[in-house]
């Protein structure tokens, strides 16, 4: 979950400023009911490489119902895979998967249309997950293949200038032949306070926490660097409790979740308890893929590919300990992705393997989730993120 997201204080700003305050030098909407004005922007793989069928990065409007309607593909992208906005929410960056540049995009809060800014390399190779951080100054990027994260400062004009900082991530590999070669950051992501960056490594069953300098960008180790997971677990990606200091790691490849107690004045993790992502009687090869946090902080839902579900977790709001409420099939094959729309009513699965985003609506008291109309049909689905205006 974006921990960040201004979707809730802009539309408060917006219905509260005047017409001359908002028209003045912005070029933004100037009338409140722009506010309650949806998007959803989706990034797709579309390379033969990885048998994907995804066209590119497309944009949909997204009425009060929930229904999703396409205003915009763009295409001849090499897998546009992962997405974020900046903290204003007038700027689109996306990775390019399997390659080493990362793409910068103007959007259009009257139509929610992206205009292409510029494109700069990652320094690496694979990026799979990019984050801005709290003053919108740098964008940072997670290489998976070659084991390090990007900073590249962010222009006046949300474009993208040259990487300023390259780090690796040091460790041992762990003992997965195929998927733990090396260092492989799978996510970037600030933790509620906006201090420090987390860096779940898949391939060193780690998680790193870094402190970021303000003026520079450079990643500084926090004063406990890393926390060591399972051997073999393949810690993917990671969501934190929006008022409780706890977090909650999704584990790839052992296909279970840690919860860990956050110190925020250290940017350290203690664990405290490891739970399975599927049922007992599962023999179904599986692997854990998206992990996110409710607003209400209630629920904690996970996604499962090779069970094709989403698991559904309480939270102890004493604790933060887990308990396994029970499992909601997608609909899908391979839910790579999961996320919440920004009212928190509908929890969205994107099916990588069977190009479709199932919707479900979510119970904000026992954390059920209710399949909620069609699937919503787009190649090769694998990150979803929601603008509002």
């Amino acid at each position: 979950m974006n921990q960040y997201s201004s979707s809730g204080p802009r539309r408060r700003l917006l219905a509260s400023c005047t017409l001359a305050v908002l028209a003045a030098g912005t070029g933004w909407p100037t009338s409140a009911a722009n506010a309650t004005t949806t998007y959803a922007y989706v990034g797709s793989r579309t390379t033969k490489e990885r048998n994907a069928r995804g066209e590119g990065l497309s944009v949909f409007h997204v009425d009060a119902t929930g229904i999703w309607t396409q205003v915009q593909l763009i295409k001849n992208l090499v897998n546009p895979s992962f997405i974020t906005l900046d903290r204003k929410q007038r700027r689109l960056y996306v990775v390019h998967g399997d390659h080493s540049e990362v793409s910068a995009f103007a959007i259009d809060p009257f139509s929610g249309k992206l205009t292409f800014m510029n494109r700069q390399s990652t320094g690496g190779k694979n990026p799979v997950h990019l984050a801005v951080d709290p003053a919108n100054h740098f964008l940072f990027v997670a290489n998976y293949a070659t084991g390090s994260i990007a900073t590249l400062p962010i222009n006046a004009d949300g474009s993208l200038a040259s990487a300023t900082s390259l780090v690796t991530l040091p460790g041992e590999p762990g003992p997965h032949k195929v998927q733990q070669t090396g260092s492989h950051p799978h996510q970037v992501m600030f933790d509620p306070s906006g201090r420090y960056l987390l860096v779940p490594d898949k391939g060193l069953d780690r998680v790193f926490s870094y402190s970021i300098h303000p003026q520079s960008g450079a990643l500084l180790p926090a004063e406990v660097p890393s926390v060591a997971a399972r051997s073999g677990s393949g810690t993917r990606h990671i969501a934190f409790h929006p008022r409780l200091p706890y977090a909650y790691v999704m584990n790839e490849l052992n296909s279970s979740v840690t919860t860990y107690a956050w110190n925020a004045n250290e940017g350290a993790l203690t664990p405290m308890q490891v739970l399975p992502t599927t049922p007992a009687s599962n023999i179904d090869e599986n692997t854990g893929a998206g992990i996110i946090c409710s607003a209400n902080g209630k629920f904690v839902y996970g996604s499962n590919r090779g069970h094709d579900s989403v698991a559904i977790y309480h939270v102890n709001q004493e604790s933060g300990l887990l308990e396994v409420v029970g499992w909601q099939p997608t609909g899908g094959n391979g839910p790579r992705f999961i996320t919440i729309d920004p009212d928190s009513q509908f929890l969205y699965a994107a099916n990588e393997n069977s190009d479709t985003i199932s919707r479900f609506r979510m119970n904000p008291a026992n954390g059920a989730l209710t399949p909620a109309g069609e699937p919503i049909a787009t190649g090769s689905p694998v990150c979803i993120v929601f603008a509002r205006y």
